[in-house]
């Protein structure tokens, strides 16, 4: 396999960006969710305006990973009052890690990770935290291979279904 290629998306990468955004949830939740809700879901959070006001927050960031040009996954990170809970300016708030389907298993979740960890160690950050469905249990497998613990749970809402997120943290060593 080629050297896949950890880079920062910019505002011009716009399209690209919601593209592997649709493409990739869809790929993850679409077998466990009614096609409505995903509709609704996909339409409000990977419409042009809302990755717009995402990519000019200068508290959130988003990273593609390439293989040979293509995009083949994304991370996005948050900090300060941009994280969806908490706003606490010692954390680092990873939102999304996702890899297209055809690329799971050959460790480009686990790059994206620790692009993360690298940024978080470069802000002075004490721990990360996310939230995982509490469904998804690939995820939450891979999280807890990585140290993440659980603290406490949220709901997520996906169209009009709420469900429930597992809330987990990694302390940092500095």
């Amino acid at each position: 396999m080629e050297t896949i290629e950890i880079k920062r998306v910019t505002i011009q990468e716009i399209d690209q960006l919601k593209e592997i955004g649709r493409k990739t949830f869809q790929e993850t939740f679409s077998e466990s969710n009614d096609e409505e809700n995903m509709t609704k879901y996909l339409d409000e959070k990977f419409s042009s305006n809302k990755l717009t006001e995402e990519l000019n927050n200068k508290d959130s960031e988003f990273y593609f990973a390439t293989l040979e040009n293509n995009v083949i996954g994304y991370l996005k990170v948050n900090f300060g009052e941009s994280q969806t809970e908490l706003q606490d300016d010692k954390a680092l708030e990873i939102e999304r890690i996702y890899v297209s389907k055809e690329f799971h298993g050959k460790k480009v979740g686990q790059i994206l990770y620790e692009k993360a960890i690298q940024i978080a160690k470069n802000k002075n950050v004490d721990y990360v935290w996310l939230g995982v469905w509490e469904e998804n249990h690939r995820a939450l497998s891979f999280y807890k291979k990585n140290g993440f613990v659980e603290f406490d749970k949220h709901i997520f809402k996906l169209g009009n279904d709420e469900q429930t997120d597992i809330m987990m943290k990694l302390k940092l060593i500095n």
